[in-house]
């Protein structure tokens, strides 16, 4: 569904629409090019937020990531038949 909106822009970006588009294709290009902004400031949002976020969760990720490395540790020689006082 389309919808009919009143847009006000500057005369240089109206005549560099003018110059893309085809003769009744302003709509067209002003979509495409507003879709094409629009994914631009999403993906660079979502950096931003993951970003923050593993930042915010970096000491906790460096606890579990110690406390998986020391387990592992007990674990392999297990895993191997093996135990601490064979090697």
């Amino acid at each position: 569904m389309y919808r009919r909106i009143n847009v006000s822009l500057p005369d240089s970006t109206l005549q560099g629409i003018d110059r893309l588009a085809g003769k009744g294709e302003r709509s067209r290009v002003i979509d495409e090019a507003l879709k094409r902004y629009l994914r631009a400031v999403t993906k660079k949002t979502l950096r931003r937020r993951m970003k923050e976020g593993a930042i915010r969760r970096s000491e906790r990720d460096r606890n579990l990531a110690e406390e998986w490395f020391l387990l592992e540790g007990e674990a392999w020689p297990k895993a191997n038949g093996s135990s601490a006082k064979d090697r």
